[in-house]
């Protein structure tokens, strides 16, 4: 029954989707915004930016704030403004000229109406726990395959590498090939699901954070990869390793596929 076919308050609903339900009332005032074409340009650009910044400032700070360093993997690098500008207008650029007419055409071919009711909570977290191992799956066997195939990595992949050292804006420095792959992966994931709005949203706010932090060259005491137990989680120290010399730790998230095909390398321990 719908929550708001309900003639009583919503107590016919179930615990974890009453939990949902203000929040996704108060997304639905944004209905027109949220089913026009700009908003997923406008949603994944702002979210994108917005993760990126606190690490751009850090890297500003690092040099004269001697604490920050000993958080920093590449304690003596700082991305320049010729490094940062490039990478931020790269990603600005792809969005408005390739990303955007494809949200259009969808948006044209497919416009659909907002479900009135939230989804279960239980429900948006399988949602998006599957959809993260999906995701890592996919990229997996693609990266692999584009440092794999010579052909794959000059002709793609090179680009994301021209910064050996990473930094938080180097997240989406690829081609446009690398980043319409991402993009499917993710579309294809949540119809595959059947996700609910929200837990689309989510979801990509979640994998956009988790490839800032990959590449934020920043190792915190409450990084995602020292939060996650038995070294399921590889993070921004796998990730790094991958930059720095190629042939390890092609998952972008978790450690399974890696341990599986022989190509994890853990990270050293900080003070070793």
């Amino acid at each position: 029954m719908s929550c708001y076919n309900c003639s009583e308050p919503r107590v016919h609903c179930s615990p974890g989707q009453l939990f949902l339900q203000p929040l996704w009332d108060r997304l639905r005032t944004w209905e027109a915004l949220i089913q026009s074409p700009f908003f997923s340009v406008i949603f994944s650009i702002t979210t994108y930016v917005g993760f990126c910044l606190p690490f751009v400032l850090l890297d500003c700070l690092c040099p004269w704030v001697p604490a920050l360093r000993r958080y920093k993997i590449h304690p003596n690098f700082s991305p320049s403004a010729g490094q940062l500008l490039p990478c931020l207008g790269q990603t600005l650029y792809q969005h408005v000229v390739f990303v955007f007419p494809v949200t259009l055409l969808h948006w044209a071919c497919s416009p659909a109406l907002l479900p009135l009711d939230a989804p279960e909570l239980l429900q948006l977290v399988g949602h998006i726990v599957m959809c993260l191992l999906l995701f890592d799956t996919e990229f997996f066997v693609w990266h692999l395959l584009h440092h794999r195939v010579p052909w794959l990595y000059r002709t793609f992949h090179k680009v994301h590498h021209q910064n050996p050292s990473s930094f938080a804006l180097a997240t989406q420095y690829m081609s446009v090939w690398e980043l319409f792959s991402l993009g499917f992966f993710d579309m294809v994931n949540v119809q595959l699901l059947g996700c609910h709005p929200l837990t689309v949203l989510t979801f990509h706010v979640i994998n956009i954070w988790l490839s800032v932090e990959d590449h934020s060259g920043y190792d915190f005491p409450w990084s995602t990869h020292r939060l996650v137990p038995f070294g399921w989680y590889g993070g921004v120290t796998h990730h790094d390793l991958h930059h720095t010399q190629f042939t390890c730790n092609f998952a972008p998230y978790f450690t399974h596929w890696d341990k599986i095909l022989g190509t994890l390398r853990p990270a050293p321990v900080a003070g070793c």
